[in-house]
């Protein structure tokens, strides 16, 4: 059986680190998850799973609004 790894909570400090990270790239290297690893203070690995659910996230948003913004279309009159 595999045992899944305990949940990581995250300190505001460390949402707020990792959500400008995210604003500049969305997806970094190797080196650059070691660097904001080293920063927020958790392993590459969850810097890893971390950035994969925020762009889970944020495709999940951009297709929400792509859905708004077709649904109630701007009239130029």
């Amino acid at each position: 059986p595999v045992k899944k790894k305990p949940r990581t909570f995250y300190s505001a400090e460390q949402l707020e680190e990792l959500e400008k990270m995210f604003q500049e790239d969305h997806y970094p290297d190797n080196e650059k998850r070691r660097e904001i690893a080293a920063a927020v203070g958790v392993t590459p690995q969850r810097i890893l799973v971390w950035f994969q659910n925020r762009r889970a996230k944020w495709r999940k948003l951009e297709k929400l609004s792509m859905k708004g913004n077709r649904k109630y279309p701007t009239s130029s009159a």
